[in-house]
Order: structure tokens, then C-alpha cells, then sequence
């Protein structure tokens, strides 16, 4: 059975494009233009993995109110935003309402392709009990490889997928400095050093929110970033 996928899009060329280049990643795909219309079809039969523009017609924080409704539903539910709007404020909001990814709409299928099966392998994880080997411990930071999940004194670290593979290739090498290359190969994206930098931003936020004291990423200069041995 294909896996099932939603695409939430007001835009009818751009959903379009999706659902047909998706659909032909072996994925059954169905698109709706408005926040109502997908809900109205989820509540019938809800998708395995939705996508999600923020502003749906005229509802300019629509996608937020869907990843808030869908959130309280299912804690599981893979959800990305897929967007045009891509400034901190909006990245941050759109994470804390629950989604696992937040890309910007000029991002490549190849690089959608990559996140929505990570975030499918990670569902499968979650059902299986955690094997020892899939730990990484290092002070008060754990980090479940398959289950992508990270904890800070026991606390989750809501990060995304792409934050959670960036803060994974740091702490298998504390103390040694990842450069902008080395955390793009190993996060599947290709972004430029703005991007990095903000994408770093974020993830010491996330940790801070749980630890104000929270210091263990080092920018250096030139260079790249280490996690602190």
C-alpha cells in the first residue's frame, strides 16, 4: 500500500505540480486549497504525512491553525511546512505549533523527497523499542539515532530534521570543527552560510528553552562550528 500524503496549497499550479511529482515517487497523494476542504477530507481519512503552506487564501496564518488542529489529533502525524515564508519568526512559530520540518518552496524534490522519507523511517522507529546502539550519550545530551530524538536532562529538544542531523554530525565528533560542507552533506541540503547560521540560531534557541545555562555550541570563526568536548 503507497503511503499516503496530503498537500495543503492555495496555490492550484503549485499544488498540482506536487501531487504529480510526489505521486510519482510511488506516494498517493491528494491536494486541497483550503484549511476547511482539508479538514473536512482528514476528518473521513487522515493522511500519513501532510504538507503545509502557511497562508491558505484568505486566511494568511491558515497552515499554522491546521498544524495546531492536526497536532492536538495526533502527536505522531508527520508534518512539514512547505512555504514561501521563511523568516525566523515564522520558522520558530510553525515549529512550536509541532511541525517536524519547515522548507522554503525553492527547495529541490530531490531534498522534499529526502525529508518526507526520514520522517517516515522515524514513525516506523518510534515503534520499535530503542536498541542501545542507536544512543548517543555525551553530559546531559542523548540523542536516539532512528527515533531522531534529542533530550537535554531528560527534556525533548523539539529540533527538525534537518537541525537534528546538523546537532547529530557535532556531537559524534565532539571538539572537532564541522565546516558549512560537512553539515550540508550530512543534514541533505545545500544552503548557503546564511542559512547555516540561522539554522545553528535555532537549534542553540531550542536548547536554551530548555537550559537557559546552555552553551555547548561553539561558532568558530572561519571555520565552522564543534560541539564542546
Amino acid at each position: 500500500m503507497p503511503r499516503h500524503i496530503a498537500i495543503v496549497e492555495d496555490e492550484p499550479l503549485i499544488r498540482a505540480n506536487y501531487v504529480e511529482a510526489l505521486a510519482r515517487l510511488g506516494y498517493e497523494v491528494r491536494g486541497y486549497g483550503s484549511r476547511a476542504e482539508a479538514e473536512s477530507a482528514f476528518a473521513q481519512r487522515p493522511p500519513e504525512l501532510v504538507i503545509i503552506d502557511i497562508g491558505l487564501g484568505d486566511e494568511p496564518d491558515g497552515g499554522f491553525e491546521l498544524c495546531r488542529n492536526l497536532r492536538a489529533k495526533s502527536a505522531t502525524l508527520p508534518i512539514i511546512f512547505l512555504t514561501a515564508r521563511d523568516s525566523d519568526f515564522d520558522v520558530i512559530s510553525g515549529l512550536r505549533l509541532g511541525a517536524d520540518d519547515y522548507l522554503a518552496k525553492d527547495v529541490s524534490l530531490h531534498q522534499l523527497a529526502a525529508r518526507i522519507s526520514a520522517l517516515f523511517r522515524r514513525m516506523e522507529a518510534l515503534r520499535k523499542p530503542v536498541a542501545a546502539d542507536n544512543i548517543i550519550a555525551h553530559g546531559p545530551l542523548k540523542i536516539e539515532s532512528e527515533r531522531m530524538r534529542v533530550t537535554w536532562n531528560g527534556v525533548d529538544v523539539p529540533l527538525t530534521v534537518t537541525e537534528f542531523w546538523m546537532v547529530h554530525t557535532l556531537v559524534r565528533f565532539p571538539g572537532h570543527v564541522k565546516n558549512r560542507d560537512q553539515l550540508m552533506r550530512d543534514a541533505q541540503v545545500v544552503v548557503d552560510d546564511a542559512t547555516i547560521t540561522s539554522h545553528i540560531k535555532r537549534i542553540r534557541k531550542k536548547f536554551i528553552a530548555v537550559d537557559p545555562a546552555f552553551d555547548a555550541i561553539d561558532t568558530v570563526h572561519g571555520a565552522g562550528y564543534r560541539w564542546k568536548p
